[in-house]
């Protein structure tokens, strides 16, 4: 449906001449069914292959959307509080001054244990591994879990995956896949993509590529996929990622299959970090549980990873490292999943999503 949004694909086209990804995904589906959804592919997914709506593509920290979201059910049903010390539910997490982190911190990246664990760390290390570091490491030097806030790439979200198995019994990958992609119908969405459905998807696989145009190192093969990591092994098309909003946007359903109730939707998509300095991304943002409200109010312009000129103040969803980002709007009624396969830079992509969304919401007649 190009000819639908002639900008946002003139963009997206610009994006590609300028070296600044080979190809790119966009998927909007709407809360009323007299809009028909839009589906957007352009340029390659890798070399000579074209870029198509069913190309699986890594989602990064999109990721964190379907934890939390997991999260949330086993709340919804009682499992545990927002309020619960982890270490009552992650035996040995309290170490070293982290008895007082409660779920809620971990959700909001108010923990205070950021860098405990790299970005390649987790891809390299085994789940174990990566649990243990975490929880022998200190909070970070004068840190009062509530009190300060920073973007924990992997560290609390690994740590939220260890609370989903522990307190449901079935391994991370197994409860994502049974109780959110399935019911969702996100057949080609995975938290840990077996080797035998890397090889079978063929073609469908596309490949994320770095400033220089090399692929990203560790997302070539089929075994950068298998390893299930909560902060950030999500791959699938955004075709499959946009259901995910659409059933957050209706309320915790999609076609009939309910995920969540939606008062805890409404929980989750609340503020719940209001005003803070992020010191990872170095301005205010606000969060919900696992969720990026929208905060440009802030700033009168679009926060990292934010949603462009026109969202609404409800707006809510997640980014992916300098590739992807997802969210949903309550109020225009719109759910949006975006991926383009080169990572240019933390800035770069910023002045590139910032203005595709901005021109979406421009085109569609969702703008106030």
């Amino acid at each position: 449906m190009t000819a639908t949004l002639p900008r946002v694909a003139s963009l997206l086209e610009a994006g590609v001449r300028d070296g600044l990804h080979r190809g790119a995904q966009l998927e909007v589906r709407f809360a009323k069914g007299d809009r028909s959804p839009v589906s957007l592919a352009v340029g390659e997914a890798r070399d000579g292959v074209p870029m198509r709506a069913d190309t699986l593509l890594p989602w990064f920290s999109c990721t964190k959307a379907v934890t939390a979201v997991a999260v949330a059910q086993l709340w919804e049903r009682g499992a545990f509080h927002l309020d619960d010390r982890v270490g009552q539910h992650v035996p040995g997490f309290g170490a070293n001054g982290k008895g007082d982190v409660t779920v809620r911190h971990l959700l909001t990246h108010t923990a205070g244990f950021p860098n405990a664990v790299g970005q390649r760390d987790d891809r390299r290390w085994s789940w174990d591994e990566v649990s243990a570091t975490i929880a022998a490491s200190p909070l970070e030097p004068g840190w009062v879990p509530g009190r300060r806030a920073a973007y924990h790439a992997v560290t609390a979200f690994h740590v939220l995956g260890d609370v989903v198995q522990r307190l449901d019994g079935r391994p991370f990958a197994d409860y994502v896949s049974e109780e959110v992609f399935e019911p969702l119908d996100m057949a080609d969405a995975w938290v840990a993509l077996p080797h035998r459905r890397f090889e079978s998807y063929g073609d469908r696989m596309g490949r994320m590529h770095a400033a220089d145009g090399s692929v990203v190192h560790g997302l070539d093969d089929a075994g950068s996929f298998a390893k299930p990591l909560p902060s950030g092994s999500g791959i699938g098309p955004m075709a499959d990622l946009v259901k995910l909003y659409e059933a957050l946007l209706g309320g915790g359903a999609r076609e009939g299959e309910r995920i969540l109730r939606p008062q805890t939707v409404e929980a989750m998509t609340a503020r719940h970090r209001v005003g803070m300095r992020d010191e990872t991304f170095g301005h205010v943002i606000d969060w919900g549980l696992g969720l990026m409200v929208n905060s440009f109010h802030h700033r009168g312009r679009p926060s990292s990873y934010g949603y462009g000129e026109h969202a609404s103040m409800r707006a809510f969803g997640h980014g992916g490292s300098q590739s992807s980002l997802a969210f949903a709007d309550p109020v225009a009624g719109v759910a949006v999943a975006l991926c383009c396969n080169g990572m240019p830079g933390e800035p770069k992509n910023h002045a590139r999503t910032q203005p595709v969304v901005t021109a979406l919401y421009e085109e569609l007649g969702l703008t106030p």
